[in-house]
């Protein structure tokens, strides 16, 4: 039997140009994609086992593979790299940690933006998205939309044009069984398009209370508005613009969010940048 490494039928495709592949230490945060599996992901650390040397990567939803750094075993950008083990004093510090939690890319471009899209129903919306994914959005050249209420969500679906390849996401404020949401959201759910939401009435529910130094968000009576029964029950100037700045202000990371919505903006994420999105 010959062996793999001289069966040109049997020799992976990128180990068998005859270029050599740069050498690149694999400092942390370096993001890059192993060649056999397709795993992308940061560097974590390397280290030194009775196998040889070995590079941990994390992706972009906190899963850690290791790989051995093999001569020609990494793929940076889409060009074959050998990864080699960081300099003496190099390397040492913990990646840098986006709002959203994600390792930082140091260095990154934006993607070109997808076809595919996230609607969010209003701009407050979409300014905490922003803040919170932002840079894991334009790494992944996913753009976010604010639509100003849904009422028109069936015909502003029918005008996107789903498709495989250009999938549209949609997170709704108060998004609980028997509501009018609930029941727009089922009109256009398909294999295209994933509508999700949170129970809260706006957006500002979302962020924790306890980031913003208040016990909890008041109650506000059925048929007042909420955004200016929230300001009076506080005590806040009835601008809820200036409320709303103030909110975000509060804001520093996923921290900061409840989880009802942190987890249904990471699944929009998901589906719109799945294979073939």
């Amino acid at each position: 039997m010959r062996s793999r490494g001289y069966d040109p039928d049997l020799t992976p495709p990128w180990k068998q140009s005859g270029k050599d592949a740069p050498e690149l230490p694999a400092d942390p945060g370096l993001v890059v994609e192993e060649v056999t599996t397709g795993f992308c992901g940061a560097v974590i650390r390397c280290e030194k086992t009775a196998q040889g040397p070995t590079v941990t990567l994390e992706d972009r939803f906190g899963k850690h593979r290791v790989f051995p750094l093999e001569p020609r075993g990494f793929l940076l950008e889409g060009k074959v790299v050998t990864l080699v083990r960081p300099r003496a004093g190099g390397g040492g510090t913990a990646p840098r940690r986006t709002a959203s939690g994600s390792v930082a890319v140091p260095g990154a471009r934006a993607r070109v933006a997808r076809a595919g899209r996230i609607y969010v129903e209003g701009r407050h919306d979409a300014e905490l998205v922003e803040k919170v994914w932002g840079d894991d959005l334009r790494i992944e050249g996913v753009v976010v939309e604010y639509l100003e209420g849904i009422d028109d969500l069936p015909a502003i679906v029918r005008d996107f044009g789903p498709a495989p390849d250009a999938r549209l996401g949609v997170l709704v404020d108060h998004l609980v069984p028997g509501s009018k949401e609930s029941r727009l959201a089922a009109r256009v759910t398909g294999e295209d398009v994933l509508v999700v939401g949170h129970p809260y009435i706006d957006v500002w529910e979302a962020v924790k209370p306890s980031s913003l130094g208040i016990a909890a968000w008041p109650r506000v009576p059925h048929g007042q508005d909420w955004k200016t029964g929230v300001c009076s029950a506080l005590g806040w100037p009835p601008n809820t613009g200036a409320a709303w700045q103030r909110i975000l202000g509060g804001v520093r990371s996923y921290r900061d969010l409840e989880p009802q919505l942190l987890g249904r903006v990471e699944e929009l994420i998901d589906f719109v940048t799945a294979p073939g999105g």
